[in-house]
């Protein structure tokens, strides 16, 4: 249905077993290890993760959708007529048919890594919105993209649902919002999720599912090293921790060794002491001005913000501002 997505999903894949080695090779040899949370996407993580979405402690998928649910018209009003609508990591594309049946899209572009995962989704969503011209783009959107052939010239929108924005640091996450500001061009809008400060103790449960689904969720992060880099983590020899850093409002995931061990990329020996916590992601939460001064140093302004009773998840719509 998508002529040479195939292809250049494997190419893609193939760059993908290059970068992975490249940064376990840089992150096992910081002073704090760490691994990238981009790599916890394979199919079985991919999967994982939509079960931790459905479990009870989990409340920002819910509390997304429910905001969704209630105000989508409202947004695709914001959106405007006609637009291009650009996903970031679209994933099942769960919300975004929230927002397609009330939007008036010329083009949609969903960008995700996991190739087979996006021909799946683009090809339902293909089906389902047969007026609605559907251009899976198979990249890593947190580095810079070139939008496939076809993309009518008209005015863009992003979308970043899920609250993913969190798990980049300050600065990374305004020179993305700076990205995607000329990506998308002066005017553009974004559409975005983000995930608010609340009570530590409901932050704790959300990343310690009583079912055990994150803390596997958090090992398959080795699991997917050992195949695609050829690495030899021995998956229960770590231990899941997740925890809320006060002074930075974050939750940081890591995995902490019950023993010492020695893993192997290639011909390089990492030693891993027993207690030492490999870091595989933190999940920032932010105040309403707080992520209003984020987006100005991306070149963002806010202009609407939508949330939840508890305001524990807000969706922002944003317009580039794109000093010359």
């Amino acid at each position: 249905m998508f002529e040479g997505l195939d292809d250049l999903a494997t190419r893609v894949e193939k760059a993908h077993a290059r970068e992975f080695r490249r940064d376990l090779l840089a992150g096992l040899h910081e002073p704090q290890k760490c691994i990238p949370p981009r790599y916890f996407y394979d199919k079985a993580g991919s999967l994982l993760f939509e079960r931790i979405c459905e479990t009870e402690e989990y409340y920002p998928t819910r509390t997304e959708l429910s905001i969704m649910q209630e105000s989508a018209a409202d947004m695709a009003a914001a959106c405007g007529p006609g637009i291009v609508l650009i996903e970031f990591g679209s994933g099942s594309s769960q919300k975004t048919r929230l927002l397609l049946d009330s939007l008036d899209a010329a083009a949609y572009v969903p960008i995700d890594i996991a190739g087979e995962q996006l021909t799946t989704s683009a090809a339902k969503i293909a089906h389902d919105y047969p007026r609605l011209r559907v251009l899976p783009l198979c990249a890593d959107f947190t580095k810079a993209v070139q939008l496939p052939d076809g993309v009518p010239p008209a005015r863009r929108v992003a979308y970043f649902p899920g609250s993913t924005i969190g798990n980049f640091t300050p600065d990374l996450a305004a020179a993305f919002l700076e990205g995607t500001a000329h990506l998308c061009g002066d005017g553009a809008g974004l559409l975005i999720g983000i995930d608010m400060v609340k009570d530590p103790a409901v932050l704790a449960r959300a990343y310690n599912d009583g079912a055990g689904i994150t803390a596997a969720f958090n090992r398959n992060i080795l699991n997917h090293a050992n195949e695609v880099v050829g690495t030899d983590f021995d998956l229960e020899s770590y231990t899941h921790l997740a925890r809320y850093e006060e002074e930075q409002h974050r939750i940081e995931m890591h995995l902490v060794a019950n023993s010492a061990q020695r893993v192997h990329i290639g011909n390089v020996e990492i030693v891993i002491a027993e207690g030492e916590a490999i870091l595989t992601e933190f999940s920032h939460k932010y105040e309403l001005d707080q992520f209003a001064r984020l987006a100005a140093r991306g070149s963002f302004q806010v202009d609407k913000v939508w949330t939840d009773p508890q305001t524990w998840f807000s969706v922002q719509y944003l317009t580039a501002q794109i000093d010359d």
